[in-house]
């Protein structure tokens, strides 16, 4: 490993919502305390970083990312010991653990709002922006498009505008006050003494606002995000800050800065592609974003998944292409969700061990961090008749017990699935422990194969010609250690065009065989190392 490779740029992340976890309390909500319970799942996995939705006070109008008080924690979820105490428990076990930093916007509940409306005179007036007409900012896009009319909305009590580009429940700060700054500084070295390793940004292209521009991407953001990467790297060099930007790769380039802003940037558009490739047979989206995709500065990381907690975005595709994979993976109505669809990964894979495989095994060994949707590891299915997001944020199944031996409660904050193909009856974790043929044993060996191989983690990619769009190759390589991938994207077996010069095991075969076969069966999908 070089001394420029940092922890976060080799790391698998699995990402945790608290709400949806454990319940040790018996209220039907998850808590910190029920998530330590858990942790041994967590580091069985063979991940190495727990990502936790955001904890903190909130009226929930957003699940969390409506944040009312950055210092404390939601009393559903426990109290600021209970976490610290998570974090203890997950340190011991050699996982790290990063959390949310909601940068952008409060909750209108928050006491900053409450002083702002109030009174013009308030020195929080200042820490939100203001109008009297709403009509500023014209050629900014409205990003909730099936709920929200507009960027504006009139506040009665402060008599002026606000602006915000989510919910209209979540005033937006005024990053133009140097004491909207330090109140985020401040929060950052909060979290940041207490332990924790680092923090995933949400929403950070909006900082600012400037008139005659769309307001994503202002330089003045990236002005404010290098002071808190200075912060970071002169108090806690060890930490990583992650950007949630949902931009094309070349205008996510100058998160990273020279090295002085973001460590790591989410990698959003190869993400629908993944999709779009394996129901079309074809590999030439997948291709063509990496071909788009600009190198990085030394010690930064993408940041790359299958599925989240939001929906499957299909902000960074063709209108064509998004109409298609609609009719593709979101044939019912209630599957669509804004500009993406509404559904966890299991479904949207037909439930096909092949097609999980394949997936899976594409995304852990393309470049970038990988992160792992809690309840994917065991094929969790969603409620789409939840509302908004909420249909892939439900409890998870550890048993076949009362709600899927997630909380002893008569109700929970949703319900588990009971449904005949993903109940928790029969999809849970305990059932899953012993099956050497299930979800959570195909997870758990796809992650240790690529723990074993520092070039499926950091290596250079190369493509490999297979002379089929259905047949996908390339090799990662680091130092001495080279390792092919072989994907065959469609639903038919492909003659295997590739010249292999020496002997290969399959890193994803039952005691890594030797491979030699002449073909690829339909979505296999296999990593070969020489032999020798």
């Amino acid at each position: 490993m070089s001394e420029q490779t940092r922890w976060y740029q080799n790391a698998v992340f699995y990402e945790m919502y608290i709400r949806a976890f454990c319940d040790s309390s018996g209220d039907g909500n998850g808590d910190f305390r029920g998530a330590i319970s858990k942790l041994d799942h967590v580091k069985s996995l063979g991940v190495d970083c727990i990502w936790i939705l955001p904890m903190y006070p909130s009226p929930l109008k957003d699940d969390g990312y409506d944040v009312a008080d950055y210092y404390d924690i939601h009393p559903d979820y426990g109290s600021l010991d209970d976490f610290k105490a998570f974090l203890d428990a997950a340190h011991q076990r050699g996982l790290r653990v990063v959390i949310d930093l909601v940068m952008n916007h409060t909750s209108d509940q928050h006491p900053w709002f409450q002083a702002a409306r109030k009174d013009r005179n308030s020195p929080y007036r200042d820490y939100y922006v203001w109008s009297d007409t709403g009509t500023e900012y014209a050629d900014t896009r409205i990003i909730f498009l099936d709920v929200e009319e507009s960027n504006w909305t009139y506040d009665p009590e402060a008599g002026q505008y606000f602006w915000h580009r989510f919910y209209s429940s979540q005033p937006d700060l005024n990053y133009d006050n140097p004491a909207v700054h330090e109140e985020m500084l401040k929060a950052v070295r909060f979290w940041m003494d207490m332990g924790i390793d680092g923090f995933r940004a949400d929403a950070v292209p909006y900082l600012y606002e400037r008139e005659g521009t769309n307001c994503e991407n202002l330089p003045e953001t990236h002005g404010f995000l290098k002071k808190v990467r200075r912060l970071m790297d002169e108090q806690y060099p060890d930490a990583v800050v992650i950007a949630e930007a949902n931009q094309w790769p070349e205008d996510l380039l100058p998160y990273f800065g020279d090295g002085d802003e973001f460590h790591v940037c989410f990698h959003f558009p190869i993400m629908p592609r993944l999709y779009q490739a394996l129901k079309a047979g074809d590999k030439t989206p997948i291709i063509e974003i990496l071909a788009r995709t600009p190198e990085i500065p030394a010690g930064a990381q993408w940041m790359t998944f299958l599925r989240n907690h939001d929906e499957l975005t299909l902000e960074m595709v063709a209108p064509e292409v998004r109409e298609w994979m609609w009719q593709e993976y979101a044939p019912g109505p209630r599957q669509k969700q804004n500009l993406g669809i509404r559904r966890r990964l299991t479904p949207l894979l037909d439930n096909d061990k092949r097609k999980y495989r394949l997936m899976n095994g594409m995304f852990l060994s393309l470049p970038g961090t990988p992160i792992v949707y809690y309840g994917d590891e065991i094929g969790m299915g969603d409620n789409v008749w939840l509302p908004d997001r909420h249909g892939c944020r439900t409890p998870m199944h550890w048993t076949s017990a009362k709600n899927g031996g997630f909380s002893t409660a008569d109700k929970t904050y949703f319900p588990a699935h009971t449904d005949a193909v993903y109940g928790y009856q029969h999809v849970n974790v305990a059932a899953q422990e012993g099956d050497a043929d299930s979800y959570l044993s195909l997870t758990r060996r796809l992650l240790s194969a690529r723990r074993a191989q520092p070039a499926l983690q950091n290596g250079e990619l190369a493509w490999v010609d297979t002379g089929s769009k259905a047949l996908l190759a390339y090799t990662r390589t680091a130092g001495q250690e080279q390792v092919l991938v072989l994907i065959n994207l469609s639903d038919q077996p492909q003659a295997l065009n590739v010249s292999l010069s020496e002997e290969m095991i399959d890193l994803l075969s039952d005691g890594d065989q030797s491979f030699a076969a002449a073909s690829l069966e339909p979505y296999a999908i296999h990593w070969l190392k020489s032999a020798g």
